[in-house]
């Protein structure tokens, strides 16, 4: 059971929420049984929240803001008809809608309403990272000076820690951002003066996810506790120059991808009791990225797994899109479990690929050396497994993962501990080993996902789930097993891509994820010490900062549309080592993508008209999807180049198919622009499907890649 409380009902926008009383100090709330992060199954609280999107664009789409005036009368005409309560939320900017409380019976007239084109429940969804760490990484190359001045990055997650060094006002941060709207929204540990030059902008939002249900240690503002919004925003946008120290030795150096760039920070994913029921609640997210648009951010960052087709959030998304806003999305760390997030068009996805990681070997004396994530002393003695170790008055389970007081120091001391992940940030179970005299850690997945390189209080190699197979298999046959945690010289392959990386769905829109980017042990800002702490953290959300932060250089680098900045990021990428296109799109991505100097250009009209029409395939996007036996589509590329430059053209990769692209070459002027088709016919009866890529070569060096799925 989880305590929560009651006073916090009441200051949820000013109103009272289910299970407030004035009279009561503490109430327990049930939760679900504990699971890893992002891989819990999403809930639906409170009962009756629905999310309705009416007919037609918000203000972003058309420019007028006093229209919005007129979008409130249309939702309240629609309201009146059903006698329904005042909405939790309302918007008008980037979507038309509101989130409302509905019986059953209002809930399918509304349905049933020409004037409402989707009613979806509100759920919450997870965080788009592996459990983060308390600990520091060594940079591996010099961070990033200079980029993204003028431009104003929005996140929309836990929020962000004002302490930490990397969002000072610090000198050289460039031009200021012009025609930013937002505000620095006060509240608990929070005032309306926490923000300054760097952070332009803070707002948070929990009605959705209901004040009631936050863990006691959350605040009602947009102070980030939980640490992931700090992580991406640090990654994205940190300050350069600034000293990584950790226990007094000095790291090296942090800088963000854009590290002039502004921040506005959205707060809309909260911590619960319990953690597994961390996330963020639909209509709070649609909620911030109504206000980011209205504030007028230039990059949004969405670091949000979860969902699936265009629903809600990828319609406000789509308003986003229509102001011209660069929106990056993280696909998830799922797997094959369940497809990519954030299917829309409009949204760049970002899968994962493995960065540079330190690594540990476990050695099992006369058994197989075993090669994890590790930054370690060598150190050598028995095994235990940490169920088998569990102290007096401690669960099996707790036990197993290593929480804190869980095991026996009498059968740890001097013991290297298996410890399982989950529950728990990985480097507390390292704290819970040490306090009971072990020696090293083994930290096992147990659930496909990423291993790390942290920083642990004992020497630690931390296992992918068919390593840690392996080993317990080994323990169950031998009663008395001895090993040693070795320090594994060299890195993993930075352009592979991880099981756990989301791939994308073959009957989506368009072909996702867009590209990928590394995502493994990336070091960070952490919330809670005035002088910077550090941290390292995994999943494509840490992928998706180091888009949005390479999103926010090209916008300050160029006046290009926010759809040139999406094709440019996603096509002048470099090739990966991968199954297929729906798992790496079009590559890894690059420091410097402008290079490539071509661009697709897509009108903010035509998006809404392919949601509208279903014909997708007529968007200008950086990608195809074909039909199995023969398919045809043209795409038409922009010189967004200073010069005149030629172009010639290669498909490569097909395996049963004949790619013809005409034509084969083309000389364009700076700003001229020209169309190529591109035609697929099957080359070998009764195949499945295909994928390749159709790749541009400019004569200035610059390599434009737009993968090809032949699927339908």
């Amino acid at each position: 059971m989880g305590f929560v409380r009651l006073d916090r009902c009441c200051r949820s926008a000013g109103r009272w929420l289910v299970g407030c009383s004035a009279l009561l100090a503490l109430v327990t709330l049930p939760h679900a049984p504990a699971g890893a992060g992002a891989g819990a199954s999403t809930e639906t609280p409170p009962p009756g929240l629905s999310l309705v999107t009416l007919t037609g664009p918000g203000t972003a789409a058309t420019g007028d803001r006093g229209s919005a005036a007129d979008l409130l009368a249309r939702q309240d005409a629609v309201l009146s008809r059903i006698g329904g309560p005042d909405p939790v939320y309302r918007w008008t900017t980037a979507l038309n809608g509101f989130a409302v409380e509905l019986t059953p019976d209002q809930r399918a007239a509304l349905e049933g309403d020409p004037q409402v084109s989707l009613v979806e429940d509100n759920e919450v969804r997870p965080l788009a990272s592996a459990t983060t760490a308390s600990a520091e990484r060594a940079l591996s190359s010099a961070p990033r000076m200079r980029g993204g001045a003028g431009v104003v990055i929005g996140l929309v997650d836990t929020g962000i820690d004002t302490g930490s060094p990397v969002f000072a006002a610090v000198p050289g941060l460039g031009r200021d951002p012009g025609g930013f709207r937002g505000t620095c929204r006060g509240g608990e540990e929070w005032s309306a003066g926490s923000c300054n030059r760097k952070l332009v902008g803070a707002q948070w939002f929990v009605d959705g996810f209901g004040a009631e249900r936050i863990r006691s240690s959350e605040v009602l503002s947009a102070r980030d506790t939980l640490g992931h919004g700090t992580q991406v925003a640090s990654v994205a946008a940190g300050n350069a120059r600034v000293s990584v120290r950790v226990d007094g030795r000095d790291a090296g150096q942090f800088g963000g991808v854009a590290p002039q760039a502004r921040v506005a920070a959205y707060k809309a994913c909260w911590g619960a009791p319990d953690p597994a029921d961390d996330g963020c609640a639909t209509a709070d997210v649609v909620a911030a990225v109504d206000q980011a648009v209205r504030d007028g951010v230039d990059v949004l960052n969405l670091a949000i797994a979860g969902g699936s087709g265009i629903d809600t959030l990828q319609r406000a998304l789509l308003g986003a899109a229509e102001a011209d806003i660069v929106t990056v999305g993280a696909a998830g760390n799922e797997g094959r479990d369940s497809y990519a997030a954030h299917p829309a068009p409009w949204v760049t996805t970002v899968g994962s690929t493995v960065g540079k990681l330190a690594r540990g070997t476990l050695r099992i004396v006369g058994g197989p050396d075993l090669v994890g994530g590790g930054r370690l002393d060598d150190v050598a003695g028995p095994v235990v497994q940490g169920a088998d170790a569990r102290a007096r008055g401690a669960s099996r389970r707790d036990a197993r993962l290593c929480l804190p007081g869980s095991l026996d120091a009498r059968k740890v001391a001097g013991r290297v501990v298996v410890c399982e992940r989950g529950g728990l940030a990985r480097v507390a179970k390292s704290e819970a080993v040490s306090q009971a005299d072990g020696v090293g850690m083994v930290l096992v997945n147990i659930r496909p996902g990423g291993v790390s390189a942290d920083f642990h209080e004992v020497p630690t190699v931390h296992l992918s789930v068919d390593d840690g197979r392996t080993l317990r298999r080994w323990l169950r046959t031998h009663d008395t097993t001895r090993v040693k945690l070795l320090r594994s010289p060299g890195a993993t392959d930075v352009r592979r891509l991880p099981s756990w990386s989301a791939a994308g769905d073959p009957r989506g829109p368009v072909l996702k994820p867009d590209l990928v980017a590394p995502a493994e042990s990336v070091l960070a800002a952490t919330p809670d010490s005035p002088d910077g702490s550090w941290g390292v953290f995994s999943g494509s959300s840490a992928a998706a900062a180091h888009v949005t932060g390479t999103a926010a250089v090209l916008r300050s680098r160029h006046d290009w549309s926010a759809s040139t900045v999406r094709s440019v990021l996603s096509s002048s990428t470099r090739p990966v080592r991968s199954s297929s296109v729906f798992d790496r799109g079009a590559g890894t991505l690059t420091a410097e993508p402008d290079t490539s100097h071509l661009g697709l250009e897509v009108s903010r009209r035509a998006w809404r008209r392919a949601l509208e029409s279903g014909h997708w395939e007529r968007l200008n996007v950086p990608s195809l999807l074909l039909p199995d036996v023969r398919g045809t589509a043209t795409r038409t590329v922009t010189n967004v180049g200073s010069r005149a430059e030629y172009f010639s053209v290669t498909a490569r990769g097909f395996t049963s198919h004949r790619v013809v692209v005409r034509p084969l070459a083309l000389r364009l002027a700076p700003g001229e622009s020209a169309t190529f088709r591109v035609t697929v016919s099957r080359t070998r009866p009764g195949v499945g499907p295909d994928d390749g890529e159709i790749t541009w070569l400019g004569a200035r060096g610059g390599t434009t890649r737009i993968p090809v799925a032949v699927t339908r």
